[in-house]
């Protein structure tokens, strides 16, 4: 008995955010019929891409002790200059590029305070975050870009009944998974967010791996702001204003702990579509939008908080463990000195 306890204990720990989505699902079903319906379910995963794919590169960020502030604002610039490179060249494979390069450029510069200046990455992002807001509304003189033409084919055409955004989104999320699993990158990022000394230490290069992951940061805000500006139809210099706290707070939610060392990619896509599911429902049950912030306000310092009181319970037991061998062998010792 107590080792089928112990055996569901384990397996609550390790899938209880998929537990809490599923069951999610279903009471959002129970709560409005339209809910479960095919139109509803694709325009929620269409409007989940964008704010997932900003939560692939945060959990990046985060595992490796960084933070990115700035995801929405350099979004916002990545695609107004996309939209831009589109309309002068008619030519979608540029305008993504273009987005790309945009978002790892700004990433870079993030990179560069973080690694080479040491300044913390809150404040460094928080620094990016104004810069590129203002240099989107100076790109574009503070005016929307509209008939984007073709370029909606990002965010509203679909293939093969699959909107082109979810492709995009899972593409990622392997990418994403692939990364932190099966990359000596990956292993590297776990050690530098877990101890940055130890990792030192042993032989990683820390300011590789930190500029690796603002890159990889960098490409996905990119391709998040080419499929924001596709979706909505229009260059928009004011959009995607908080989608970094969208972010963040899918990725805390997936279990990605804020100190550093711990989180998955499908942890993170989990938590996406919990909060995904959350702004839906509330808009299908005419919830006041003021109240839909205190809730999701709510949401962030509950799994901050979570996030904290586990990563407590872990450091108490391993102490626990500790004391206990030592004190075996503290026992141990007076034995073996009457034997000699």
């Amino acid at each position: 008995m107590s080792k089928i306890k112990s055996t569901w204990s384990v397996i609550i720990k390790k899938y209880n955010i998929y537990l809490v989505l599923v069951i999610l699902f279903f009471l959002c079903a129970l709560i409005n019929p339209n809910f479960m319906s095919v139109g509803n379910l694709t325009n929620i995963s269409k409007q989940l891409a964008v704010t997932t794919i900003l939560a692939f590169g945060a959990t990046m960020l985060i595992i490796g002790g960084m933070l990115d502030l700035s995801a929405g604002s350099v979004l916002a610039l990545a695609g107004v200059i996309a939209v831009d490179a589109f309309k002068q060249t008619d030519s979608l494979v540029l305008s993504l590029l273009v987005g790309i390069l945009v978002g790892m450029a700004c990433n870079l510069i993030n990179a560069v305070m973080v690694a080479n200046f040491k300044v913390p990455p809150f404040i460094a992002t928080l620094a990016m975050m104004m810069a590129a807001r203002g240099m989107a509304l100076f790109y574009t003189q503070g005016q929307n870009i509209l008939q984007l033409g073709r370029f909606t084919v990002f965010g509203q055409d679909a293939f093969y009944g699959v909107p082109v955004s979810v492709i995009f989104l899972i593409v990622i999320a392997i990418f994403t998974w692939y990364i932190l699993r099966h990359t000596r990158f990956g292993r590297a990022l776990y050690a530098v967010g877990g101890n940055e000394e130890a990792a030192v230490a042993s032989g990683i290069n820390e300011k590789r791996v930190k500029y690796t992951a603002y890159l990889i940061n960098g490409a996905l805000v990119g391709i998040a702001g080419v499929l924001f500006m596709s979706r909505i139809n229009a260059g928009q210099p004011n959009g995607a204003v908080g989608f970094e706290f969208h972010a963040l707070t899918a990725s805390i939610l997936g279990g990605t702990s804020f100190s550093g060392g711990i989180g998955t990619a499908s942890g993170t896509l989990a938590g996406s579509f919990i909060v995904g599911f959350l702004n839906n429902i509330m808009n299908l049950a005419n919830v006041n939008s003021y109240l839909q912030q205190i809730i999701r306000g709510a949401i962030i310092a509950l799994a901050v908080i979570y996030d904290i009181w586990i990563k407590g319970r872990r450091t108490k037991s391993r102490l626990g463990s500790i004391d206990k061998s030592s004190s075996s062998v503290d026992g141990e010792n007076p034995a073996k000195k009457e034997e000699v």
